[in-house]
């Protein structure tokens, strides 16, 4: 069965190919040749996800999904959350937005987190959603050189490493996007079996 992942990220293509094994066949936006820029201007993860899936089916009329995931941090109020990705600004790297998040936290002793994943799959024009959820803290310096995003700076609830320390097999395994994923994966099979 073929999907459509709507992202050009290819670290989340790699995780999520991890995932769904070979019962389906992921492909990227990449690979239908689709460079469009999507502006994500919703005010909630679950509405960039939403966006970004609608964007893809009205475009092509294919089966898709799309994720959106922040960082919600206690003292910050769910800060980062749908700014994840351009918490530092318009020239935005991982390495800023983590400067920019530690350094609020500087003083902060709750260091309590968790990221939050968002799925919209849109599945013979059907829209349903997936929400996957890890609970963890932020570390005070950056750690591992794993993953991507804030993952050197989140310690998951139960271990004491980061997730940029940790390998893709145990973060695909306790992670939120694979939560979101599995929670997808699960919808599909049903639905695929019923035919």
């Amino acid at each position: 069965m073929k999907l459509i992942f709507a992202t050009n990220n290819k670290n989340k293509v790699t995780e999520v190919q991890a995932l769904l094994n070979k019962r389906f066949n992921v492909l990227s936006l990449e690979d239908i040749n689709c460079f469009d820029d999507i502006v994500e201007n919703k005010n909630t993860i679950e509405g960039n996800a939403i966006l970004k899936a609608k964007y893809i089916f009205n475009k092509y009329k294919v089966d898709c999904f799309a994720d959106d995931t922040g960082l919600e941090v206690e003292s910050l109020n769910g800060k980062p959350g749908v700014m994840s990705k351009r918490f530092s600004g318009p020239d935005f790297s991982s390495e800023k937005n983590m400067d920019k998040l530690l350094k609020l936290m500087e003083f902060s002793e709750n260091r309590k987190a968790n990221f939050k994943t968002v799925v919209a799959l849109i599945y013979k024009g059907e829209l349903t959603t997936f929400t996957g959820l890890c609970h963890g803290e932020i570390t005070s310096v950056p750690t591992g050189k794993k993953g991507f995003g804030y993952d050197p700076v989140f310690k998951p609830v139960g271990y004491n490493f980061t997730f940029g320390e940790m390998n893709l097999e145990l973060k695909n395994q306790i992670g939120h996007r694979a939560k979101a994923i599995n929670k997808l994966i699960e919808f599909l099979s049903k639905k695929i079996s019923n035919k």
